[in-house]
């Protein structure tokens, strides 16, 4: 029996390999667990999306359209055009919705990637790292490799380009960049978008911008996308792809409703290929989410529970942490080894056993790329649980810290 060849490349999933570490580890039975390993919110989903969904049930009985309603591409071009300050842009052909944004990043590089143009070896997918492991997946099976930028944390951890080589970048057909970021909540300045348009015009990739995380965040001026970046340069949306979701805006991870926005030539293919792929989304859940799109109030809610839980956390981690709070998103991006030189999976690994409470190793966020792993000796604390929970998980954190120190 035959596979897809590329599909040996696939590493375990960063909780796969979480499960592997704390296999035969008894953790302490006087602890309840408490796990800020999975980036899943867990504040309560708003009423009147439930209510939406019961309303639409009707919608079970009919095939969706892979285009989607004109409601829901209505909903979205206002919204992006109320949240970035933009023209809207044009509902039929620059907006698709999608089932969640983690499969559209996967599905757009089937899309994107063209193997038979490179004349130096395949062609590249550049990933920020550490980065969300999707886009390693979508690169190696369509066809491409995936390339390395590492963060850097005296950048505010966006990766240093002007170190990539010109022989990489004329390879490179896809970028993906996720700002904020999964896991250090950085984001993105003009003046990083800049360089990234300006390197998009000079070899001709496509940038997939991941911005699943922009309504959370702590500073009173709201994250930068990158169709604003854009429109503030003076620039169309060449090139450009942006994917959003309600996951973590509207605390629906199970309803998988986002959209990709941008370029519309991108978009026509994009939308045939999803036409045979079979991605049409649940007319119940269309509804609903156009409901959610409309609506600002939860969403200003839920960041401000954020903004509560970060601001009684953070100070309490850095009492025994080198943390800090991000920019934006609900992750902790902490750096562990100066505690007695502890690694990063020793740290969650003993943190599990001791005190119940699970974080996820930094080094199973990255790749070893140009010498070193970034992600390693960190470890990600998404803190989206309720605040007495975080909270609890925090006093037990910082109650371990002090045991290495006193080693």
């Amino acid at each position: 029996m035959t596979f897809h060849p590329h599909l040996s490349k696939l590493q375990p999933y960063p909780f796969e390999k979480l499960k592997r570490l704390f296999a035969g580890v008894q953790p302490n039975p006087a602890y309840s667990p408490i796990s800020l390993g999975i980036g899943e919110p867990k504040h309560p989903t708003p009423e009147f999306i439930r209510d939406a969904l019961i309303r639409n049930m009707d919608g079970l009985a009919s095939y969706p359209a892979t285009a989607g309603s004109e409601a829901l591409h209505n909903a979205i071009a206002n919204w992006l055009a109320r949240r970035y300050n933009i023209q809207a842009l044009n509902p039929a052909t620059q907006i698709l919705p999608v089932n969640g944004s983690r499969e559209a990043l996967f599905a757009l590089a089937q899309t994107i990637i063209n193997p038979s143009v490179c004349q130096d070896g395949p062609p590249l997918v550049l990933c920020p790292n550490p980065f969300y492991q999707i886009y390693e997946g979508a690169a190696y099976l369509s066809g491409a490799e995936p390339y390395f930028a590492n963060a850097d944390p005296q950048r505010n951890f966006a990766p240093d380009y002007q170190r990539i080589p010109e022989a990489v970048w004329q390879r490179v057909q896809l970028l993906y960049i996720c700002s904020p970021g999964n896991p250090t909540g950085a984001v993105l300045t003009l003046n990083d978008w800049k360089e990234l348009f300006d390197l998009s015009d000079r070899y001709g990739f496509v940038i997939a911008a991941d911005e699943c995380y922009s309504e959370i965040y702590f500073k009173r001026e709201a994250p930068l996308g990158s169709l604003q970046a854009a429109h503030l340069l003076g620039r169309d949306y060449r090139r450009l792809i942006t994917l959003s979701s309600l996951s973590k805006r509207s605390n629906v991870p199970g309803l998988r409703s986002g959209f990709v926005a941008g370029d519309a030539e991108i978009m026509q293919k994009f939308l045939l290929y999803r036409t045979y792929h079979g991605s049409a989304m649940s007319p119940m859940i269309q509804a609903a989410s156009v409901d959610a799109w409309n609506d600002e109030t939860h969403v200003e809610e839920n960041r401000t529970k954020y903004i509560r839980k970060f601001e009684q956390i953070t100070p309490l981690l850095a009492e025994v942490l080198d943390v800090q709070l991000p920019d934006a998103a609900f992750y902790l991006w902490a750096r562990v080894n100066d505690l007695n030189g502890i690694s990063d999976t020793e740290f969650a690994r003993q943190l599990y056993e001791q005190y119940n409470v699970t974080v996820l190793p930094g080094s199973y966020l990255a790749r070893e790329a140009h010498g070193i792993n970034p992600g390693e000796n960190r470890i990600r604390m998404a803190l989206v649980a309720e605040v007495e929970e975080c909270l609890e998980a925090a006093q037990r954190i910082v109650a371990f810290c002090k045991t290495l120190n006193d080693r």
